[in-house]
């Protein structure tokens, strides 16, 4: 009888702790059964955001890879800088190129008049990062959630966190690995420069003060050159000038973005430096050859990038108002 009584109480404990570990995993379909709708309300949030100005797609897919470098796929690119702490949002490499912060807020709106207290910030951020993807033309995906909401956000970590647009192959491929990713999905991932647009003080030195020897970066096509630089003259005071990432297709997610480094019209130092490897470069051919694969694998990645150091169980909380701490 006690045998029995203790195999019974053996086999309870491990579904309890079966059920536990379940918990602690991002699943698709998180949400069916406590908010049904939640995707959906998200979606149509996105798609009228995108309608209204089709830029908004790059600034969420954007957002998400911001959030999860930094700290795990916790919405804390979220939070509002308080007067004692200066937030990810404010950093240079934050402000004031990153956009979409209201699409959040809204669809959080709409998720708590139907489901209080329920759907993260960051799964709201996955998910509408997703729906960019599919409206920009790339292939939509199922997004595991499940994640729970961060409660630190500090500027300082973006300096070591973020990769900046003058980094090379090396630094790039040395700082996803540390986020668990491999070169050929920094390649892949990469290709969400394929749509959005850039301020110009993020890539002037190409342009104007390259090295000693050269005023222009010369890996960098003429042409292009001389484009760039009438978009954006050599002592302009004016922050706001930006132009298209992918000048034959900006709001289209296609490998116009890969062809365009082979013609040496990568944007970004750390676009064109992915010719300068013998393995990157030929990720770079064989993306720019076959478009439904790189859609595919970029669907993958972001995916796995999704998941990186996530909170989930009883680990950080579900903010109210994704822009506040809530406890």
């Amino acid at each position: 009888m006690r045998s029995t009584m203790l195999k019974c109480i053996t086999i309870v404990l491990v579904v309890y702790l079966m059920n536990q570990n379940a918990h602690c995993e991002l699943q698709v379909g998180f949400y069916s059964y406590s908010c049904g709708m939640a995707e959906f309300i998200v979606k149509d949030e996105v798609r009228k955001a995108v309608s209204n100005n089709p830029g908004i797609a790059a600034g969420l897919v954007r957002m998400h890879f911001h959030d999860c470098f930094i700290r795990g796929c916790d919405a804390s690119v979220l939070l509002d800088s308080t007067p004692s702490n200066t937030a990810e949002k404010d950093s240079p490499a934050n402000k004031p190129s990153l956009r979409g912060y209201e699409v959040i807020d809204h669809a959080k709106a709409q998720l708590e008049a139907v489901c209080p207290g329920i759907v993260s910030c960051a799964d709201i951020v996955a998910f509408a990062a997703r729906d960019s993807v599919e409206l920009a033309g790339g292939l939509g995906y199922d997004v595991p959630a499940g994640r729970r909401d961060g409660r630190i956000s500090l500027a300082s970590d973006t300096r070591t966190e973020l990769p900046p647009p003058t980094f090379n192959v090396n630094q790039l491929t040395q700082l996803f690995a540390r986020k668990g990713l491999t070169q050929d999905e920094m390649v892949t991932l990469s290709g969400a420069h394929t749509i959005g647009r850039s301020h110009c003080s993020s890539f002037s030195n190409r342009l104007y003060n390259f090295s000693g020897t050269s005023s222009k970066d010369p890996s960098l096509d003429p042409s292009y050159a001389a484009l760039l630089k009438r978009q954006c003259p050599q002592g302009s005071t004016n922050p706001n000038l930006v132009v298209p990432m992918n000048p034959s297709s900006p709001g289209i997610a296609d490998v116009g973005y890969y062809v365009d480094i082979l013609s040496n019209r990568g944007l970004f130092t750390s676009d064109q430096t992915l010719l300068t490897n013998a393995e990157t470069a030929s990720q770079v051919k064989q993306n720019a050859r076959d478009g439904y694969q790189w859609a595919s694998k970029f669907a993958d990645a972001m995916v796995k990038m999704g998941q990186i150091s996530v909170l989930t169980g009883n680990a950080g909380e579900i903010r109210t108002n994704c822009r506040v701490v809530s406890s």
